[in-house]
Order: structure tokens, then sequence, then C-alpha cells
């Protein structure tokens, strides 16, 4: 937006922006459907006035609200120049780490735009990205660093966006093949209870990344993919006694390995490899007395060259709005009452184990 002269001279205190919306965006894509983005700017920014006719918007009111207003609007048309269209959630991210910059809890190095708009795969007609700051952290530290560690709770797409920038990597000929491994730890049922085979009882573990390779591979090509070894799904166990050269490895829900599985897994790496560790601290199955390898590992290696830990919080769910709600809400309950995933430290859990 840019600062005009007005007939209408805005109140002592206040101040005044006017954007024209270029001819080649509708002002629907600007809006949305029903004015449902112009409603979420409206919201965010109860101090400011917000008038739109014809192809101008206009903004009168605090100065520091009507600021980011203004910083807004630009935002959206910079994401709106590239073809992705703008969405309610988009709106609202954007606006959040505009108001992060402002306040100081952001360094601000990174604009909206930069984060919505960075492509991580094409796939299938559809277009992974990070939809926040952290994410966009998260994803950049895999391109820098040999072993990145994604820690945050359910949601923040710590393993999705790993998935995407493994499949990203072997499209482009950086690593030869994909390995998805996960730690086999029982979560109310025991493994040697339940029915079938070997692979059958294990394959419930895995579940969670096969569906993930469907979004981003041709799901025909997978079984060939897996049949010549260039993606293989597996167990934790079975990287022992392994070195993995030219690979890019993801250990899911890291929290359930111990400490020596932990180390096990991390000499696994080998020349030309990457490395994505991700988990949920708050969410351990492990047995009581075993401690978390992922807990352990952050004081191990933080600060050691070459490794990174990415850290995402509630504020970077992108699933429904109510679980960044739910994994807050949980944490005020701990911090109110002393437990730990809302149990009593000590207590059981929901694997029918003593909480850790």
């Amino acid at each position: 937006m840019t600062q005009t002269p007005t007939a209408h001279t805005p109140a002592q205190g206040q101040a005044r922006v006017q954007f024209t919306v270029p001819a080649q965006h509708p002002m629907v894509t600007v809006l949305g459907s029903g004015d449902s983005l112009l409603r979420v700017i409206e919201k965010a920014f109860p101090g400011a006035d917000i008038h739109v006719r014809g192809n101008e918007i206009s903004a009168v009111g605090d100065a520091t609200e009507v600021a980011l207003v203004s910083r807004v609007f630009d935002e959206m048309m910079l994401v709106l120049r590239t073809g992705q269209p703008m969405t309610e959630d988009a709106v609202e991210r954007s606006i959040a780490m505009l108001k992060a910059s402002e306040s100081g809890e952001s360094d601000g190095q990174e604009t909206p735009a930069q984060v919505l708009t960075q492509n991580i795969l094409s796939s299938r007609g559809r277009t992974i990205r990070p939809k926040t700051l952290n994410q966009k952290r998260y994803v950049d530290a895999i391109d820098k660093h040999t072993i990145v560690f994604g820690i945050g709770p359910a949601g923040t797409g710590k393993t999705y966006l790993a998935m995407a920038k493994a499949v990203q990597a072997l499209q482009s000929k950086q690593v030869n093949r994909i390995i998805l491994t996960r730690p086999a730890v029982e979560a109310g049922e025991r493994l040697g209870f339940l029915p079938g085979t070997l692979y059958e009882k294990i394959d419930p573990y895995l579940r969670p990344l096969y569906d993930a390779l469907h979004d981003m591979l041709d799901p025909d090509s997978i079984p060939r993919l897996m049949a010549a070894g260039t993606i293989e799904v597996a167990p934790l166990a079975y990287m022992r006694g392994r070195t993995l050269n030219d690979a890019f490895i993801i250990l899911d829900e890291a929290q359930n390995t111990s400490p020596e599985q932990m180390k096990m897994f991390l000499t696994r790496l080998g020349f030309d490899s990457k490395i994505v560790i991700t988990g949920d601290v708050t969410q351990v199955d492990l047995p009581d007395g075993t401690k978390s390898g992922l807990r352990q590992v952050q004081d191990i290696l933080e600060g050691v060259d070459d490794v990174h830990f990415s850290r995402l919080s509630s504020h970077d769910v992108v699933r429904h709005k109510l679980v960044g709600r739910i994994v807050d809400a949980y944490e005020k309950y701990d911090s109110r009452h002393g437990t730990e995933n809302g149990t009593h430290k000590g207590g059981r859990n929901r694997s029918g184990h003593k909480g850790k």
C-alpha cells in the first residue's frame, strides 16, 4: 500500500493508507469469495477501518495496525503474482508472521510471501510448500545440514515435509535411494498378540509412511521402486549393522527409540547421505524404565557441527485448527497440574505403562 492524501483526513493519531489492486488480479482473489479473506483481515485488525471501492482498498485507524494492514495486502499481492491462490489459512498465517515480526518475537528475516511461495515438490497436480516460518526454516535446515531433528507436536508437518524433501532429492538425483524407518513400539497392544505374519504385524506402524508416499509419487510406481530397493520402508531394528550410503534416511516417531537405538541409528550414516529424525517428545510409548532417545540426544548433540535441531510448536500445526488448540490446552493443563501429556508423571500412560 502507499500513503495517499485524501479528502477525509484521519483523526489525530490515526493514519490512512490506500492501495490499488492491479487490473490483472480480479478482486475476488484479493478479498476472497463472499469477502472471506477481507473478514479475516478485519477481525485481526479491529483498530483499522477497511473500505473497498472498485479496485481501491483503503484503511484508516491506529497507525501501527494500518501499517500492518498495508503489509498484509502487499504480501498477498506478491503471493498472487506467482499464480498461487490465497486462502483464509494463508492470510491468517501471514498476519501471524507479520505481527510476530512487529512485536520482536520473530527476527523477520523471511517475509510471509517467501514462506508461502517456497515450492518443495510438485506432484499429481498439487504443490507441497511450507505453511509457517518454522516449517520453512526446518526445510531450509534439511538443505543445509547432514543431520536434522524435527521436534514438535502432531500436525506440524515434521514427517510430511521431510518425506517431500526426500522425494525431491531422489528425483533430482542427489541420492540414489530413500530409507524410511520407525521403531515398532506398541501403543496398547503387543506385537506378539497381533494376528498375521511378522510383516503384517509391523505394517500398521509403517502405514503413515506409505500414505505420505502415495501423496507424493505415482502409486503405480511405488511397488516398482520398493522392489528395486530405491525406496525402503522398514522397522528401525532392520537398520542394525548397516552403513547407509548415498541415501536420504528418515527416522519417524523417534521419541519411541531408546538411547541405544538412537545411537545405533545415527551411526548408520554413510557417505553422501542425509538423515532427518522426527518426533514428539510429549507422546512417548516406551515401556516403564526406558528413557526416550530423542529426549536424551538433544543434550548430547546440541551444538555439534552439521547437526541441527528444528523445534516446531502448536503455532505450526497445519491440520484442523482445533488440533492446535488441543495441543495448547494439554500444555496449559500440564503446566498447571505438574503432569505430562495429561497424565501424572510416574502414573499410567495410554499404553498401560508408567509415564516417563
